[in-house]
């Protein structure tokens, strides 16, 4: 059984993309509570599941493991993690990374990109991450800006944010697209959906037999 379980890494962004806050909690902390939750799941699938954190620098790498105090472990680790105002360091990351997981992995990556060129400067190293692994970009739609986008506009002021909101949704969707060019899977959530989105990537990706 211990040799059909699958390698699955939870690898979380802590930089200052994900302090936006939503619902009282940052991004940070919605990654932070549906990687538990997540890894309750692969725990229970029979997999082996880790965690890697990173920002400018790296912070936590916990190897895959199945066992009873797995799931602890990752508990632990983070709750000692926290934002940081720095740049997300994605070359240090990738360099970790292969030191660290051993053997084709499914790679969860909860990130944030705030525009198309944030994307951009990170595509190749997620291209590189995808080729050796079957990586899940898991990043935020603007939950704010979205209620915006659906509100109807009485003024000139709302009329200009609300075209604001919808060019900024339309470039989200862009961003999916140009991550599946290059054949990398996304979810492209809300906070309050993040949990039950990834769940279901993950629950299809088994399905399909990609990993």
């Amino acid at each position: 059984e211990d040799e059909k379980a699958q390698q699955v890494y939870c690898i979380i962004d802590k930089s200052r993309s994900m302090q936006a806050t939503f619902d009282g909690l940052s991004l940070l902390d919605h990654a932070i509570n549906s990687t538990l939750v997540f890894s309750n799941i692969a725990i229970r699938k029979s997999d082996r599941i880790g965690l890697i954190t990173f920002s400018d620098k790296m912070g936590a790498a916990l190897q895959a493991e199945r066992t009873a105090s797995q799931l602890k472990k990752i508990m632990e680790i983070l709750y000692r993690q926290q934002t940081k105002f720095s740049e997300s360091n994605y070359e240090g990351m990738y360099a970790n990374l292969k030191k660290t997981i051993k053997g084709r992995s499914l790679l969860i990556l909860y990130t944030n990109f705030e525009s198309n060129y944030a994307l951009e400067r990170r595509l190749s190293i997620l291209r590189k991450l995808n080729k050796h692994h079957v990586l899940v970009v898991v990043f935020f739609e603007d939950t704010e800006l979205h209620a915006l986008n659906e509100s109807e506009s009485k003024s000139v002021k709302e009329i200009y944010l609300q075209t604001i909101a919808r060019k900024l949704a339309i470039e989200k969707q862009h961003m999916v697209m140009e991550l599946r060019k290059y054949g990398i899977q996304s979810v492209l959530t809300t906070p309050q959906k993040l949990t039950t989105d990834t769940i279901n990537k993950y629950l299809e990706i088994k399905s399909r037999g990609l990993i």
